[in-house]
Order: C-alpha cells, then sequence, then structure tokens
C-alpha cells in the first residue's frame, strides 16, 4: 500500500534505526540485495541502489543496470544483467572496467553516442548508442533517450545539452524515468505518467534540492527516488515535494 508523505518521512530515517521490514519496506534499511518492489501488469519492478548513480532493476522480463561503476563485487548476489544502461562519459557513471566485467555473453548495452565511442570493439557489438529525443527496443521494453544537461552558466561545462541521455522506459504497463545528470529542464517537467522517477541532486554538477522538488512536483511521479545526491539533503527535498509523489529514501551512500 503507499504511504503518506509524512510516512514516507519518518520511514526514510526510521530505517537506519533496523525496525520491521515487514512494516516499513520499502523505506527501511534492506537485507543484502532485497529489493524494493512495484507491481506491473504481470509481476513487478524490483529497484537495488547500489551507490550513488548505480542501481540494479529487476522487471518481469530483464535484468538492468543502470550506470554499474565500482566494481564488479558490487554486484554480487544480483541477477545478471541481460541490459545495462549508461547515460554518459563521466566516471560516476561510466567505468570500462567494471562494464567489461558485468557484460556477459548475452548482455545488451544501451548507451549515448559520446559513450559508444569509447567502448572497446567487444562491448560494440553487444551496444546500441541512441541519443536524445531517439528509441530502441530491448526484449519487452520500450527505452526513450531524453535530454540531460545544465542551464546554469557556470555549469554548462559539466553536462552540455545534446551530448548526454536520461532514459524512459516502459515496462510491463509503469513508466520509469532515469533523469540521469540535469538540472531542472523543460524535458523533465514535461514527463507524464511517470511510474517511478530517479532524480539527481548535487552541486555544481547537477541541482540543487529546491530545484529538483520544484521539477518533481511538476511531473508529479508516483514515486521519486533522490540519488546522485552525495553533500546534498534530501529529506529536504522531500519536504519540498507536492502531495502526490511519495519519496523513497534509498541506501545510496552505505558508507554513510
Amino acid at each position: 500500500m503507499p504511504f503518506t508523505r509524512r510516512d514516507t518521512l519518518q520511514l526514510g530515517i526510521a530505517g537506519i534505526a533496523g525496525l520491521s521490514a515487514t512494516t516499513l519496506m520499502p523505506f527501511t534499511a534492506r537485507a543484502a540485495n532485497e529489493a524494493d518492489s512495484y507491481k506491473t501488469d504481470s509481476g513487478a519492478i524490483g529497484i537495488s541502489p547500489i551507490s550513488h548513480a548505480s542501481f540494479v532493476m529487476t522487471t518481469p522480463g530483464l535484468t538492468i543496470y543502470n550506470d554499474p561503476v565500482g566494481g564488479k563485487a558490487a554486484y554480487d548476489g544480483h541477477p545478471a544483467a541481460d541490459l545495462i544502461l549508461i547515460t554518459h562519459e563521466h566516471g560516476d557513471h561510466y567505468d570500462a572496467e567494471t562494464l567489461a566485467a558485468l557484460a556477459g555473453p548475452d548482455t545488451k548495452l544501451v548507451v549515448n553516442p559520446a559513450v559508444m565511442a569509447m567502448l572497446s570493439d567487444e562491448l560494440k557489438a553487444k551496444a546500441t548508442a541512441i541519443g536524445n529525443g531517439e528509441t530502441t527496443t530491448v526484449g519487452d521494453i520500450a527505452i526513450a533517450a531524453v535530454p540531460a544537461y545544465n542551464t546554469t552558466e557556470d555549469r554548462l561545462k559539466y553536462h552540455p545539452k545534446g551530448r548526454d541521455n536520461g532514459y524512459v522506459l516502459t515496462i510491463d504497463g509503469k513508466k520509469v524515468y532515469i533523469a540521469g545528470d540535469t538540472e531542472d529542464i523543460p524535458e523533465m517537467r514535461a514527463q507524464k505518467d511517470i511510474d517511478i522517477a530517479f532524480v539527481p541532486m548535487n552541486l555544481p554538477y547537477t541541482m540543487d534540492e529546491t530545484q529538483a522538488a520544484s521539477a518533481v512536483s511538476e511531473f508529479k511521479p508516483t514515486y521519486a527516488y533522490p540519488y546522485h545526491y552525495k553533500g546534498s539533503d534530501p529529506k529536504l527535498f522531500a519536504e519540498k515535494v507536492s502531495d502526490g509523489t511519495e519519496v523513497v529514501m534509498g541506501p545510496w551512500y552505505p558508507e554513510a
């Protein structure tokens, strides 16, 4: 059952005290590799944060790794990747050694064009490059590349418009928006019918908590995960998001 905003905020904090996972899921500290679960038309989407911008998403058809970095051991205990998504080339999103270790014989990659140019020949053979506004399909999952970029003058050097991707995935009747590294851009505010959104907030590379909350309050996903937020305050973001969206606090920084 969905939680109210007050429940969400309280449980995101209470989870670290080790309260019952049966009572509090998906907002408490998890057992190893335990996933948040969201029902789909014929099964469920599972979300397992790994660290920062990296997570594992299981679906009725495929297991998806988003921006996997940190070495192969960080993914031990999770199903092998059927699909790996890479949003852009920065080292906290693309790590060639980790990628090569995780990509099995049948793994597919979907990347932006800049990353495609950096891949080894072996990985290029597994990869499809799509840029902003382009689409592809892997298995039964439709994937749309959406813009992710900076708009503030002194941040333009980090993520120039047109280079990097966010992704919208249509999975068994649900829509998942992975924003990538971006500020509060019109293309984010224009998203429609998003069930699960992953939204970054860390300066100077993306945006602050207020910008992120303002954008989320505009497009109103059912659930929003603050991620890629090292040095920021996800509780402040949660307090500022308008009614209609539940903010899910994941263990993105286990060392903290």
